[in-house]
């Protein structure tokens, strides 16, 4: 699961204890709320159907054993120990650990990736080339060589991120119907199922409701919410352990769990599903690092959270095996151990856990697919972040009203613990065996340890995962075909507009325009020039797009000031303000073109607001004031294109560039040389907003450079105009059924119903025209 939420991301690597032990309390509430909640459903769902609670208590012992070696194994010593260690310049998740391996072994997704984006001082970072006799060495070089091996990666990589979208769809369902199932033991018993699924559903479409006011306005609640129920259900289990049987501390040997399945055999084994349930959740210790830090995790895991749910595990089973017959249909669930004063406090406080647990796992959502989307496997959608302060703070309207009508209908379909458990189960356990393989990769290829150490790991902590993925896969008729089916269906999605973006892509380098033929044309272009800026947005890093010469050949009109825009991510998660532009010229100076490529990391926010259009102004300017231009780009040599660009910092960030302000004033005058100096433009007749560029201290500026920011300036002022592809993109005649389907019908339907790109960089709709273009791919 890859969660954004809760607090900014800490860069700081030394941090005080003060600062640590802060963010151990703050990573309580965003971080453990799902897990800190599973002894809600753990034993109900073990007990559900395969096995029964005897006097022998043999089952409940081992239960109880599986249970605490499970969470010992699992997040303890994988997460806390071993996976948390694997981060992305200090994120977590699926996808920092596909991340990862992109870099390391040159295998990359994303179809304009160029050789600059390999200087970004993130992407370099730590990576080391292995020895070239090394089995690592032998493992990289068949990764870059084989496209099947690189799509498969991508695939395992997709199908973590397709079930964290399932468990984001269950966990709420599972966690707040467990948690109102109290309700069922302070009503009639003929009443009781005709109140638990609308209260559970009232609350699920209020906590999807709330989303677009972001986590913020709460979110200081959520770690006190979590650390009362934590000490509840630890409290309740000291006092069952001592009151009940004192003596359960026995079950903790893995002889119990011998036991358990030698007197359950296949029963037992198919229960395992409903143990499995204990460490979900386990998960967001590694995908929200980027938000905290690996000690503050550790220690918050190790001293509170593992110990208090050994303790709500340990009472649980203590009461359980001195109550072998409970006279109430609740059976073995978590609210017949809680002494019968305290249920309706302990209700309350269970229902806000649950409420909290699946808000993370729901902005989690929203996180991994916003970085689908960067990678180009999700179709576009609107971003709206809720935080102006706290980064990673965001709401998809789209994703979150699709999250709330299925979750609200596997809770009425369901209405059970039972089968919400067995689709619930399967979906974390998938997430977990797709970071074993990748993490697998990760020590031969990123740590550069021995493979044997590769082998253990994978064999150890997969044979342990594979036990529980085959006991919850049995289940698919009871439950578990839920997580299957809405992965299938969210892959296919992300399947098809990946595979038609990227042939889009490839049509667009097949068909850009020679900037031979541009350059031919003359400074003017052969067209006629007007005041302003025109950006023309293309997914190409190199090259002119064709819809630019569809556009002059129909209507011969353009800016006198062109800028061919690109936006694209790379495969790390942030990149720095002073390294987000890319500038460049096209042609000589004359001609006043340019190219811009702005890169965003996939967990950067994208704010293209007047904010972005100033600073990529400023960059232009900045570009033209310190001469980085390629010298290839002479008059004596103009059919060249310019492909040496320049690293230019982000303005807003970055105080010793080129600003931009804004003058009511018609006076030009240029100040000293003692003081920043100003650039404005002529003069005009009538009042209006003029622009200037504030300029710091440095060498002169030649006059062809002054000329040139001159020109800028007035464009700007004069406006921008966006020119955005609308392209249909179609198969050519000849293509398999299999293309057809998915490029005529699959792409072409979710193309209409996404955002379009006018909605992905925010621009204003005046401002913005559309050239549209048939593809034949």
């Amino acid at each position: 699961m890859d969660l954004e939420t809760g607090v900014s991301q800490n860069p700081v690597k030394k941090e005080s204890w003060r600062i640590v032990l802060t963010l151990a309390y703050q990573s309580l509430g965003v971080v453990y709320g799902d897990l800190s909640t599973s002894p809600l459903y753990v034993y109900k769902s073990t007990f559900a159907e395969d096995i029964k609670h005897s006097e022998t208590n043999e089952e409940i012992f081992g239960v109880l054993s599986f249970v605490f070696w499970t969470l010992t194994l699992v997040p303890l010593l994988k997460y806390v120990f071993i996976v948390l260690k694997a981060d992305d310049n200090g994120e977590g998740g699926t996808f920092a650990l596909y991340s990862l391996l992109c870099r390391h072994a040159r295998v990359n997704a994303l179809p304009n990736c160029q050789s600059a984006d390999e200087e970004l001082s993130s992407y370099k970072k730590d990576i080391i080339s292995p020895a070239p006799t090394t089995f690592g060495a032998r493992l990289k070089s068949t990764l870059e060589k084989h496209r099947v091996l690189q799509r498969f990666l991508l695939v395992l990589a997709l199908i973590g991120a397709c079930m964290v979208i399932g468990d984001g769809i269950l966990t709420p369902a599972i966690s707040v119907f467990s948690a109102v199932s109290g309700v069922e033991l302070a009503t009639a018993k003929e009443h009781h199922k005709y109140i638990e699924v609308p209260v559970a559903c009232i609350i699920l479409i209020g906590l999807f409701a709330l989303q677009h006011y972001g986590t913020h306005r709460v979110g200081f609640l959520f770690a006190p919410v979590v650390i009362t129920w934590l000490l509840c259900i630890s409290s309740i289990g000291l006092y069952n352990i001592f009151y009940w049987n004192p003596r359960v501390y026995q079950a903790l040997s893995p002889y119990y769990m011998y036991k358990f399945l030698k007197k359950t055999q296949r029963g037992g084994w198919m229960s395992l599903g409903g143990i499995l349930l204990c460490i979900t959740g386990s998960e967001a210790m590694f995908a929200d690092l980027g938000h905290f830090s690996q000690l503050s995790i550790q220690i918050a895991f190790t001293t509170m959270v593992y110990p208090s749910l050994i303790l709500a595990y340990m009472g649980q089973a203590a009461y359980l095996s001195q109550h072998h017959i409970i006279q109430n249909d609740y059976h073995i669930g978590f609210y017949v151990s809680v002494p019968e004063k305290l249920r309706w406090p302990v209700l309350v406080i269970a229902i806000l856990a649950a409420v909290v647990g699946s808000q993370a796992i729901i902005t989690g959502t929203f996180s991994i697919i916003k970085q689908c989307s960067a990678l180009g496997c999700f179709p576009r959608v609107k971003i709206v972040h809720t935080s102006s302060k706290i980064h990673g703070q965001i709401y998809i309207p789209e994703i979150n009203w699709t999250l709330m009508l299925l979750c609200l209908a596997v809770t009425i379909g369901f209405r059970d613990t039972k089968r919400l458990g067995n689709a619930s189960g399967l979906a974390v356990i998938t997430v977990m065996l797709v970071t074993t393989c990748l993490m697998s990769l990760i020590i031969v290829l990123c740590w550069h340890r021995n493979v044997i150490l590769a082998i253990c790991f994978v064999v150890f902590f997969g044979t342990v995962e594979a036990l529980y993925f085959s006991a919850s896969l049995i289940k698919f008729l009871e439950g578990a075909w839920v997580p299957v089916a809405l992965s299938f269906l969210f892959m296919i999605v992300m399947c098809v507009w990946h595979y038609g973006t990227l042939k889009k892509y490839e049509f667009d380098v097949e068909n850009k325009v020679s900037v031979d033929w541009l350059l031919s044309l003359g400074p003017s272009l052969g067209i006629v020039r007007v005041r302003g800026i025109g950006l023309i947005h293309t997914e190409l890093v190199s090259g002119i797009p064709a819809i630019f010469s569809h556009f002059v050949t129909n209507l011969p009109a353009f800016h006198q000031v062109l800028v061919f825009l690109c936006v694209k991510s790379v495969p790390i998660p942030h990149v720095k303000h002073e390294e987000r532009f890319l500038v460049g010229h096209i042609g000589p100076k004359e001609y006043r073109m340019y190219r811009v490529i702005v890169r965003y990391g996939y967990r950067d926010a994208h704010k293209d607001d007047l904010v972005f259009e100033n600073d990529l102004v400023c960059s232009i300017a900045e570009f033209i004031r310190t001469g980085k231009s390629s010298p290839n780009c002479t008059d004596d040599d103009v059919t060249k294109e310019c492909d040496e660009m320049a690293v230019v910092g982000s303005p807003s960030t970055h105080l010793d560039g080129i600003h931009l302000r804004f003058d009511e004033s018609e006076n030009t005058s240029l100040a000293g040389t003692s003081e920043p100096r100003e650039i404005r433009s002529p003069p005009v007749t009538k009042l209006r907003k003029k622009v200037r560029f504030v300029i710091p201290e440095s060498p002169k500026i030649d006059s062809s450079a002054r000329e040139e920011l001159r020109e800028l300036m007035e464009a700007r002022e004069a406006g921008i105009a966006y020119i955005l592809g609308h392209s249909y993109v179609k198969t050519k005649q000849g293509s398999s059924l299999i293309k057809k389907l998915a490029i005529n019908y699959g792409y072409d339907f979710l193309r209409k119903n996404c955002r379009s790109p006018t909605y992905a960089f925010t621009v204003p709709h005046a401002s913005t025209l559309e050239v549209g273009m048939v593809y034949h791919i």
